[in-house]
């Protein structure tokens, strides 16, 4: 009996302590030095907690990284020290039962002036723009109205469920989704130190209401819809072309910005402004370009006068690719890495993958092969390079495909690139295809490798593209930089319509890739054209300089793909030309670039908006709906009714197509839901705009 009891003692006390060990939490992340963006190693790292007895202490690793596990949840206070740096804390962490949460930290080296800390738990607002904006010209004509109406969402909240730029781990249960129930924010407007630049500080006030757990099964709220990591570019400047008459950057065919955006329209939630990518819009639609006969690259040209900004034409220029028959299409060979993680669960995520694979499975034929990867916690090969004549085969492992673990996509991805390498298909289309939500809460932590490892392989003739599934929990800057170093396209699947459009109707362009690192300048002529602003591409903006510098990459176009670009310009007196188009690109294979050169001639400029071809009308539709959801400042004159009527006046053979009907609905939709109040009517108000120059400095800017 005596011998019993310790036994049983010990039992219990290596339950309880099992017990313990399950329930704990973890924080994590990075450090860095804050000039140097270097990652610091032997940065002590001290948490403390009410409920921690003593405190406990680790110190970062070579990559600046640390990990402290095994922690009781509660509100902890963070201390980040090392010689020659100043002293960092950060209080009121809230890490919760079972959670991971990522706390990254720049620090200032002692040197450096003094340091503006804010107390407490630190409130982020996405579409909002970070305290200490200088509000100079520079700020103004790359600024978007911030504020997109959604709730605000606490440091924590979002470390566990959106990851930002620099932290790609999540710490959600599989069992449960999470949710911040809560006002939109308050800002406040607090000007800067005197003698100084003016600085809008724009901090979202708390709303006191608590975080709420959002179970399985339980309705989605509008809240819900901000659970989604994006990231805003701003909006291009109005350029003075004796300052700069260059304008270059990376085409650009990718189309899951206006895909995610129909899909918060449709559950009606105003889209995140950072969602909005202006080009994505516009090269959603057919516009109906000529394909070239012998040439790589056809190119359009028209203008007209802008519905929204006076004294200004809008130039579009279209650049349409060579096409390619379905029967001269090369055979491929296409690895689907497949995101089976607890994220996935659903009908519209997982399910609807499923769903599309099988209608891609139907156009392939005896030229290709497939293979799956899948990855939960694990990653392992589900169907190995198989002929897609073998329909059966193919068609049950697409059904055996079910949800499990978390999400490893560094080793899902790792699996497919080495599938792809070992079967490489000589002279054919080597394809790895990632099918996810984005949410990665192992792997993907050394972002930079990830990076490397992606554009060696794309080298290699390896390319990768990226096809979104789901709402509520997605990372769209994750897939968007995915696909953009993989020099594949992204895509994002909202409904299986669209599958259809991107496997079925549009394969081989989304396939077989026609020219690579395709970069377009256009030379304003300074004697035709005084002003400029090219509408989109933000994030694929290049210097004049990197046009011909081979070494930079630059986007893709497949097979009959075609690139839209939209510029507002000031004419200046009459002149033959407006400038030169010229358009840089590699063929499929590599080797040396190639360039083309084409004048852009003033007498493609229409007297009116309604001489304009319908399709150009349309393109500038679809981009003036983008810089209304992205709160353009240069759209502030044009209302949704106006916008409506320009929709309206498409004519009636244009609004049958279903996707410009489906665009107009997207306006209404838009125009019912978008209640945000104009932050610069104030300072610069709409009936008193001057429509050639930006509010120039604090004059301008009238807040106390």
């Amino acid at each position: 009996m005596n011998a019993v009891i310790p036994r049983m003692l010990c039992g219990l006390l290596a339950l309880f302590a099992s017990q313990v060990l399950a329930q704990s939490s973890t924080i994590t992340g990075t450090v860095i030095d804050a000039q140097s963006r270097q990652p610091m190693p032997d940065v002590v790292i001290t948490a403390a907690s009410p409920n921690l007895q003593g405190e406990q202490t680790v110190l970062t690793d070579a990559q600046g990284e640390y990990r402290i596990p095994q922690l009781p949840p509660g509100v902890y206070t963070l201390r980040y020290e090392k010689a020659q740096y100043k002293l960092y804390a950060r209080s009121d962490v809230q890490l919760r039962l079972n959670r991971t949460i990522r706390v990254n930290v720049e620090l200032l080296p002692e040197s450096l002036g003094e340091v503006v800390e804010t107390c407490g738990a630190p409130t982020i607002c996405e579409g909002c723009y970070p305290t200490g904006v200088n509000v100079d010209q520079q700020f103004i004509r790359r600024i978007a109205a911030p504020g997109s109406g959604g709730p605000s969402q606490s440091f924590e909240s979002l470390a566990e469920l959106a990851p930002s730029a620099e932290s790609d781990q999540y710490g959600v249960p599989i069992e449960e989704a999470l949710t911040v129930v809560s006002a939109a924010p308050v800002y406040n407007l607090s000007p800067a130190m005197p003698g100084m630049s003016m600085t809008l500080r724009l901090h979202p006030l708390p709303s006191g209401q608590p975080l709420r757990r959002l179970r399985r099964g339980e309705p989605m709220t509008r809240a819900h819809y901000f659970d989604m990591y994006f990231k805003g570019y701003g909006v291009n400047p109005t350029v003075e072309t004796e300052d700069e008459r260059f304008s270059t950057f990376s085409v650009d065919t990718d189309t899951a910005s206006y895909t995610l955006a129909r899909a918060y329209l449709e559950r009606s939630v105003l889209p995140s402004e950072g969602a909005v990518r202006v080009e994505e819009f516009v090269n959603t639609f057919d516009h109906a370009y000529p394909a070239p006969v012998e040439a790589p690259f056809n190119v359009h040209v028209e203008g007209f006068p802008s519905p929204a900004r006076k004294g200004y034409q809008v130039l579009r220029i279209g650049v349409k690719a060579r096409e390619v028959s379905d029967a001269q299409r090369k055979p491929s060979h296409l690895v689907f890495v497949i995101d089976v993680s607890g994220s996935m669960q659903g009908d519209q995520r997982l399910g609807l993958v499923k769903r599309a694979l099988l209608l891609l499975v139907n156009e392939l034929d005896a030229r290709d092969r497939v293979s799956i990867v899948v990855y939960g916690s694990e990653a392992r090969q589900v169907l190995p390079p198989t002929s897609a004549e073998d329909k059966e085969r193919l068609l049950t492992a697409i059904d055996g495909l079910h949800s499990e673990g978390s999400t490893n996509a560094q080793a899902g991805m790792e699996l497919g690139y080495r599938i792809a390498s070992e079967h490489l298909l000589e002279g054919g289309i080597n394809r790895v295809i990632l099918c996810s939500d984005g949410v990665a809460n192992n792997g993907i932590t050394d972002a930079d490798g990830i990076w490397a490892r992606v554009k060696n392989f794309a080298a290699q003739g390896i390319t990768l593209s990226t096809v979104g599934f789901g709402m509520g929990t997605y990372n769209d800057v994750l897939m968007e930089r995915l696909a953009q170093v993989g020099e594949g396209n992204y895509a994002y699947v909202d409904r299986l319509k669209e599958a259809h459009r991107i496997f079925v109707k549009n394969l081989t362009g989304t396939l077989q890739v026609v020219a690579k690192d395709v970069k377009l300048q256009v030379e304003f002529d300074p004697k035709a054209v005084s002003r400029y602003r090219l509408l989109g591409y933000e994030n694929r903006m290049l210097s004049k300089e990197q046009f011909r510098d081979d070494r930079v990459d630059a986007g893709e176009v497949g097979a009959g793909h075609s690139v839209t670009a939209l510029y507002e310009v000031k004419l200046n007196k009459p002149a033959p030309s407006l400038g030169t188009l010229r358009i840089r690109y590699k063929a499929p294979e590599g080797g040396d670039s190639k360039e083309l050169e084409t004048k852009l001639a003033r007498g493609a400029l229409q007297a009116s908006y309604g001489a304009a071809a319908p399709t150009a009308r349309l393109a500038y539709v679809a981009a003036a709906l983008a810089e209304k959801l992205r709160g353009s400042y240069w759209t502030r004159a044009l209302t949704y009714g106006a916008l409506v009527e320009l929709w309206e006046g498409l004519g009636a053979p244009l609004k049958a197509r279903e996707d410009v009907s489906e665009l107009g609905g997207l306006i209404q939709r838009a125009a019912s839901l978008d209640q945000r109040q104009d932050l610069f009517e104030s300072f610069a108000p709409v009936k008193s705009m001057d429509f050639d120059h930006e509010p120039s400095g604090p004059q301008d800017v009238g807040l106390e």
